[in-house]
């Protein structure tokens, strides 16, 4: 046995008792495992000539893009088997160098054996005279680690093991070219980044994939525990991880060619080159059908588009029943709400009172009576009514209908039973009702709400008054965004709107809304922001008490954050089963409330970093209004607006907003 181990690694083999005659070493640039169990060839034999074929052949195919080899060379018992795998990031050229030096070193380490694996740093080389295809093997197994140990190994394991699950994951549902996958995690000990690999030969199924990277993950305790690297190689996958960055960028596929099925050369170059040629023509007719169908595409699009302006009256006729069927008589909402009693009274808002209902059917509803000032005409309020029934998702509080009769508009939403998210999270008893899974799911509902709005739903519309009032929370405690009074509906391709008639609540504005009236989605992520903090924290963001002095949540958060205290943030009443998770959450906050809104992640990438582990999370700058860097001037916690074209003066209005259960107004769908 040869073993040359590096300077900062020390290497494990394991043999496996089946195996009475494997042959472990390690040379500076790859390990080896020579398996004499399966007999010797002899030099010139039929066996002898058909590997060095295959082996000095395996790569010439430069079709292949994708890192995976897998051929046969030979006939019955002198049949040769071999897979060239290389790592994901490995590019085309550099994978065949590898794999073409391997082959020399293979032969070396290992000489006439039948059977033989070896391991470089960017690609894996194997043969062997038996079937190894669509096979998932797990042994021999190589285990290496990195002599250098981790401080507090328990919190450093968890966060291993959370992020050697999620490689796992994403490299089983890897296709038949590549199953493969990287990711890095950062650990609540001074934030240190941890990089994880893990690799499959994509000739596996996902199950078998997935299996054989769980038994290699399952032996890092074994081998690696409390290290700062280490890896485990074996025959059908492998794993690795470390406190720096070992891999690059993984290569590019083409999404329109998946990897052919294993061929076996049993006679001669010719069939080879015929071959190249049948996949050439394949290639070239996919092609050309591909061009054939974008252009079918676009000629149905266009077609499409003129049908559309041909059939718009139609469409304004429909869009007037519409209306009609969701108009509710009077009397009914009258009976309903008890006449409007004060019993049946859930709140009042800036735009009116809400009533709750039950219709004669038993159907609960919430009845938002609007004030009889707003000056909009009935074509506009149906208009508007049609517009907003439309968005219809799971985390938006449902409109149902509505109600216009002489002075009275009324709106009419689904009544949601439990009360909004600040009369509990912000309630020293009733915030222990919202343990940190129950919380974690108010943030990621919200954010799905808030998605919709900005980009799935038929409009886009800047909710501009996202606060932990407006959000309702139904009987299984699930989210859902409430009062689109200030809502204002864009252009799906418009990227920020200007108004002189700023309305919102201090606190939650984003500072290019408050101070220019720009608004744009990037003003309600900021308010998202400010959301998530508020909830992880359980503290209101007017602020907090630190000491003899009074200190807003985004400077509390901020600070803490920046002296490696991040941990001070989080809610004392939560447990810390699921540290990583709120410090994520905490990360998350902080990206959402940076001053220049360019660096604010948009409602697509914010699903993303909480729903995979996977996504790295940039560093945040400083807030918008921190401490001692803003002017402080606006009243707190109050939903105030300025107009200048009404009150022709330089003063802010203010508008008293009491916080309620079941506060809605009908969305302003069009330019104030």
């Amino acid at each position: 046995m040869r073993m040359a181990a590096t300077s900062s690694m020390f290497i494990l083999f394991l043999c496996f008792p089946f195996l009475k005659l494997i042959s472990l070493g390690s040379a500076q640039d790859y390990y080896y495992v020579c398996d004499d169990g399966h007999g010797n060839y002899t030099a010139n034999s039929t066996y002898s000539t058909n590997l060095n074929t295959l082996l000095s052949t395996l790569s010439s195919d430069t079709q292949i893009n994708y890192g995976f080899y897998n051929f046969s060379y030979g006939q019955n018992s002198d049949i040769v088997n071999a897979i060239g795998l290389c790592r994901g990031d490995v590019e085309s050229e550099e994978c065949r160098s590898c794999l073409n030096n391997s082959s020399v070193d293979i032969t070396q380490a290992c000489p006439n054996q039948k059977k033989a694996i070896l391991w470089s740093e960017q690609c894996m080389l194997r043969y062997s005279n038996d079937t190894i295809f669509n096979q998932m093997e797990t042994s021999p197994s190589y285990y290496a680690w990195n002599v250098q140990n981790v401080t507090e190994a328990d919190q450093f394991s968890e966060v291993l093991d959370n992020l050697m699950k999620n490689v796992r994951d994403i490299a089983a549902s890897g296709d038949s070219r590549r199953k493969y996958a990287t990711a890095e995690n950062s650990t609540a000990i001074n934030f240190q980044t941890i990089y994880g690999l893990a690799q499959c030969t994509p000739d596996l199924s996902r199950q078998q994939c997935d299996q054989c990277l769980e038994g290699a993950i399952s032996d890092i305790p074994n081998c690696c525990n409390g290290k700062e690297g280490g890896r485990v190689l074996r025959p059908s996958c492998n794993i690795r991880f470390e406190v720096y960055s070992f891999y690059g960028t993984a290569t590019t596929l083409d999404p329109d060619t998946e990897a052919p099925p294993p061929s076996t050369n049993t006679t001669s170059s010719q069939e080879s080159s015929n071959t190249t040629i049948i996949v050439i023509a394949v290639v070239v007719a996919t092609v050309v059908v591909v061009i054939l169908l974008i252009c079918l595409f676009l000629y149905l699009r266009r077609r499409k588009a003129r049908k559309d302006l041909a059939v718009k009256e139609d469409d304004d006729e429909d869009e007037i029943k519409i209306a009609e069927s969701l108009q509710f008589n009077f009397d009914t909402i009258r009976v309903a709400t008890e006449d409007f009693s004060d019993s049946n009274k859930l709140g009042q808002g800036g735009f009116g009172a809400v009533y709750r209902g039950r219709l004669s059917n038993g159907q609960m509803i919430a009845v938002k009576r609007l004030s009889r000032d707003s000056g909009q005409g009935d074509t506009e309020f149906k208009n508007e009514v049609v517009l907003v029934v439309k968005l219809q998702h799971r985390n938006l509080v449902r409109l149902l209908g509505f109600c216009l009769e002489g002075r009275e508009r009324l709106l009419v939403y689904e009544f949601v039973p439990n009360k909004s998210l600040d009369y509990f999270i912000f309630d020293p008893a009733k915030k222990a009702q919202l343990d940190w899974e129950k919380r974690y799911q108010i943030i990621r509902g919200i954010a799905r709400g808030l998605l919709y709005l900005h980009e799935d739903s038929q409009l886009r519309i800047i909710h501009r008054d996202l606060k932990a009032s407006n959000i309702l929370l139904d009987e299984e405690m699930n989210p859902k965004i409430a009062d689109f009074g200030m809502a204002r509906l864009v252009l799906l391709d418009q990227t920020q709107v200007n108004t002189s008639r700023i309305v919102g609540t201090y606190g939650y504005m984003a500072p290019e809304y408050a101070m220019h009236g720009q608004f744009s989605v990037k003003s309600d992520v900021f308010s998202f922001g400010v959301l998530i903090l508020e909830i992880v924290s359980g503290q209101k963001n007017s602020g907090i008490n630190n000491g003899e002095n009074m200190e807003d949540l985004l400077s509390f958060a901020w600070r803490n954050w920046k002296e490696g205290k991040a941990i001070n943030i989080v809610d004392p009443s939560l447990n810390s089963n699921s540290r990583n998770e709120m410090l994520r959450c905490i990360h998350i906050g902080l990206l959402c409330v940076q001053e220049h809104l360019i660096d604010r992640p948009t409602m697509a990438t914010i699903m993303l970093m909480l729903n995979s582990y996977s996504l790295s999370l940039s560093i945040p700058a400083e807030p918008a209004f921190y401490m001692n860097s803003r002017t402080r001037s606006f009243p707190a916690m109050q939903s105030w607006e300025y107009n200048s074209r009404e009150t022709g003066s330089s003063e802010a209005t203010l508008k008293s907003a009491q916080e309620s259960e079941n506060e809605a107004s009908i969305t302003e769908l069009y330019p104030r």
